[in-house]
């Protein structure tokens, strides 16, 4: 996606694959990029027509200056979506983590863009029985320090050693994606980002068989929450199965869109 000169912000976004295949938008979770679902893209751009973007704050979309709640990402993905080359028609969207609440957010908003939603332990952190204690929760408390939230984050997520053994220019380019992550964070805590009646499009809710507890229970709630909703574990993963799992999500996905094809 291009921008005028001085125009802030841009949006940076990439579209591949199969010219008159089903469009497939894939979004990413919180201090994430689109590079993190390029393996997924890969497996799904052989059938499909598909789309990946980086979200406000992130990857080549930063520097941004907000706002980073749920109106403003869906505002994004509306945009991506219409300006991708050479497609048409509604979009099936993936969302890994958090972009599974931007991409059940746009089926709400506007149905008549979205032919279906697969999310992958999406958070439903505005609900009261989320626990403070995860991976976000524990980032919060750092929302003053949003650059060393991020650090926090990284390190409750990839673990200590992986976070030290990262390049310097990766360690502050993840640092700096700090105000963005707090400011979803925030806004996903304090309101629901959709409203369940209102999403009526086909949902597929994955999770990791490993996946921690809230997350799998996350994916279980959200299928009960959402009448056209089913889910689905995907063998041996734990949150980043769309990483590191991608032909299994990727064949999940495919008879998904297929299943909506018929």
């Amino acid at each position: 996606m291009s921008a005028q000169p001085g125009v802030v912000p841009m949006i940076w976004s990439a579209t591949t694959g199969a010219v008159d295949g089903v469009h497939v938008v894939l979004i990413h979770g919180s201090l994430d990029r689109s590079a993190g679902l390029l393996k997924l893209s890969r497996r799904l751009d052989e059938r499909y027509r598909v789309t990946r973007y980086d979200r406000r704050g992130y990857g080549r979309s930063r520097p941004h200056p907000g706002p980073f709640d749920i109106d403003h990402q869906v505002a994004d993905l509306v945009e991506v979506v219409r300006e991708a080359p050479d497609t048409a028609g509604p979009v099936v969207i993936v969302g890994h983590s958090y972009g599974g609440n931007v991409a059940l957010a746009l089926a709400d908003r506007h149905p008549e863009m979205v032919a279906g939603v697969v999310t992958f332990e999406s958070p439903l952190s505005w609900l009261s029985w989320w626990p403070r204690n995860s991976a976000g929760g524990d980032a919060m408390t750092w929302r003053d320090e949003p650059e060393e939230a991020a650090e926090r984050f990284m390190r409750r997520l990839i673990g200590d050693d992986r976070w030290d053994r990262l390049p310097p220019s990766s360690r502050a380019a993840r640092r700096a994606e700090g105000p963005a992550m707090i400011g979803e964070l925030t806004d996903l805590r304090q309101h629901a980002p959709w409203v369940p009646e209102r999403v009526t499009v086909p949902v597929m809710a994955l999770r990791g068989e490993h996946g921690q507890q809230h997350h799998r229970a996350g994916a279980e709630a959200l299928a009960e929450m959402l009448p056209t909703a089913t889910m689905r574990t995907v063998p041996d993963a734990h949150h980043f199965g769309p990483n590191t799992h991608p032909d299994d999500v990727a064949a999940m996905v495919i008879e998904f869109v297929e299943q909506l094809r018929d």
